[in-house]
């Protein structure tokens, strides 16, 4: 490998991906220490991040698991933030089976 990886901001990348409205509230979540990274959990929203990593945070009632793909050059629309990221969590289901 030539020089160290790419990585960008925790609170950054979090907000790029659109997990959160604002980079401020990215920002108090990290600080909050509500959200790990590799399994980590961290408090710092400037935290480096990069291709490979896997982040575990609560949003919206519910616990995400997503492995970093890219890290993005700007905050675009939801097709090109859902390409930054593979979300490891099941998809949760709507009935039980066979009902």
């Amino acid at each position: 490998m030539d020089g160290p990886r790419p990585t960008i901001r925790l609170d950054k990348w979090l907000w790029q991906a659109r997990f959160f409205k604002t980079r401020g509230l990215a920002a108090t979540l990290v600080t909050a220490g509500r959200v790990r990274v590799n399994g980590q959990r961290t408090e710092k929203p400037g935290r480096a991040v990069g291709a490979g990593d896997v982040l575990t945070f609560p949003q919206a009632g519910r616990v995400r698991v997503i492995r970093v793909e890219d890290l993005g050059a700007r905050r675009g629309p939801a097709t090109e933030a859902q390409a930054l990221y593979v979300d490891l969590e099941p998809p949760a289901e709507s009935e039980a089976p066979g009902a």
